[in-house]
């Protein structure tokens, strides 16, 4: 990870994801004084003009992303050993 310190942390380089004129996202990993790492994620969407299929999409984005987010905080779980 190439780190750039700000106040008390590291944060790496942007990964960023381009759709011109669609979509763009972007990802910095982010190391606390303390040692923990988090990932910062942007994510910019260019919605329907009219209202209700803007407010589909806003629906679709909220699920994807809770589930994304979920799936990640998961996958970070320390996993319990069974006993042998």
């Amino acid at each position: 990870m190439d780190h750039r310190c700000n106040l008390g942390e590291h944060r790496s380089d942007e990964i960023v994801v381009d759709l011109p004129g669609r979509a763009r996202a972007v990802l910095v990993r982010v190391r606390t004084a303390a040692g923990r790492e988090h990932a910062e994620v942007r994510v910019r969407v260019a919605l329907a003009p009219s209202e209700l299929a803007a407010r589909r999409q806003l629906v679709g984005l909220l699920g994807d992303l809770r589930q994304a987010v979920t799936r990640a905080a998961i996958a970070g779980r320390p996993r319990l050993r069974r006993p042998a």
